[in-house]
């Protein structure tokens, strides 16, 4: 890309956001253009006065009509820009992420909005989500193999998301061999990774930290067994059941856990690291589950694994009513001749990590409904004192929509909640101060008990 001399004249009453760090300007905002430029080119950022306040990229096609790249004059989105920028990237990653493979440029987070590229061992993924990124293609691939040096690079911008700013979808190799299946490594667990196939770049980095926080909850369970830990005679401590038995199973004191939409299976490959004595891993695609199946495999855990292809809300609504089933058969006078309906199932820790409900402002109504029911059954089937583990990776539904959502949910089951752990995406997606879009993912874990 050329420079230009090409002028954005803001409008005197728009909202200030780019002060405050925002890099989006929308149509609305602009009073007049000076000059001409291409689509995609770089332009000058001036307010109602004529002062200089940013350097984007344009598209007159696109509601989000510049995106801001930089706060003083550059010349290009040169090879020697994104290197530079790329150099940024991965002295961030080194400083506060300990895995090789992560989320190495998050768009807006870090100052290249419409780019993302995720490490999959020797492989980048990259994301091109806008038309000014999309003309960079090939400095971008430049940049990323002088600063990353990987042994191939491949394309996954088939997200719909490019048709606004009037793109077709593509995926491709760009760079070098790039195999269609790469093993990862997530804090000290292996991991397969389908680069091609396997949802947006491949797998969700953002949730790297929430696996890991849910370690004090696997353990700590034997005791509600019978199970208690006492001296023998020869002066070994040791588990012994109600009965006066030695336990020899290692995961006596683990957590029965509960995954629902569980993709690869990372939430269970981290219960069973931290010691969960039995989980449940479903979600409704056979191939996430078969790709889950093999990560369980791989990491030695397939004895306390068992995996279900289901709907997660038929799932947890079956479960619900077998449960309901169960405590009417215990009262008198009831017929117990009736077979149930089904088992009724309960956990001591329940996940959900559902994909985002609300995609539009229209939708947030849905989601509401769909954020309380899943919650609502799934709070039905924690144990007394159990924890619920719940995300939302819903940018238009609020954290404080969320939590209230939750409560509902919370309300109707019976139940009250402690909130143990609040969270957000992983330090590999920096999230800029005034930026609301890039605090999309919510992440909570409550303490269960009954209010009766």
């Amino acid at each position: 890309m050329t420079m230009n001399t090409a002028k954005i004249w803001l409008a005197r009453g728009r909202k200030k956001r780019l002060e405050q760090g925002h890099p989006w300007i929308y149509k609305s905002e602009i009073d007049k253009m000076e000059g001409t430029a291409e689509s995609g080119q770089l332009v000058e950022v001036v307010n109602h006065q004529g002062m200089y306040m940013a350097t984007g990229y344009w598209n007159p096609e696109s509601q989000i009509t510049v995106r801001i790249i930089a706060y003083k004059p550059i010349e290009a989105m040169s090879v020697e820009f994104f290197t530079e920028r790329f150099q940024q990237c991965a002295d961030y990653r080194r400083r506060f992420v300990p895995d090789q493979d992560c989320r190495l440029v998050y768009g807006e987070g870090d100052y290249l909005p419409g780019l993302t590229v995720d490490r999959f061992g020797e492989v980048l993924v990259i994301q091109l989500l806008t038309l000014g990124m999309d003309r960079c293609r090939d400095d971008i691939v430049a940049a990323l193999v002088q600063v990353f040096k990987p042994k191939g690079i491949y394309e996954r911008s088939d997200v719909g998301v490019r048709r606004l700013e009037g793109l077709e979808e593509r995926t491709g190799v760009l760079y070098g061999d790039c195999p269609g299946i790469i093993e990862i490594e997530e804090n000290g667990l292996h991991l397969e990774v389908d680069i091609a196939l396997g949802q947006k770049t491949g797998y969700f980095y953002d949730q790297r930290e929430n696996r890991a926080s849910i370690e004090p909850l696997m353990t700590g369970w034997g005791a509600r067994s019978g199970i208690q830990v006492e001296e023998q005679p020869t002066g070994q401590r040791l588990p012994v059941n109600a009965n006066g038995k030695i336990v020899t199973f290692p995961y006596w004191d683990g957590a029965t856990v509960l995954e629902c939409f569980a993709h690869t299976g990372s939430f269970t490959l981290h219960a069973c690291k931290y010691g969960a004595k039995r989980v449940t891993c479903l979600d409704v695609s056979e191939h996430a589950i078969e790709t889950a199946r093999r990560n369980v495999e791989r990491n030695g855990f397939s004895d306390r694994v068992e995996f279900v292809v289901a709907d997660a809300f038929d799932y947890l609504r079956t479960q619900s009513k077998g449960l309901e089933e169960r405590v009417q058969r215990s009262k008198a006078g009831v017929d117990t001749s009736k077979p149930l309906s089904a088992v009724g199932r309960t956990w001591d820790v329940v996940i959900l990590d559902p994909p985002a409900f609300a995609k539009t402002k229209n939708a947030v109504a849905g989601a509401c409904r769909g954020y309380k029911d899943i919650n609502l059954q799934g709070l039905k089937l924690v144990n007394e004192g159990g924890y619920l583990v719940t995300a939302s990776c819903s940018y238009h539904m609020r954290p404080e929509l969320f939590l209230e959502t939750i409560q509902e949910a919370a309300a109707d089951a019976g139940k009250l909640l402690r909130l143990v752990e609040w969270r957000t995406a992983g330090k590999d997606h920096p999230q800029l101060l005034g930026v609301s879009e890039g605090h999309y993912l919510k992440f909570a874990i409550f303490e269960v008990r009954s209010r009766m």
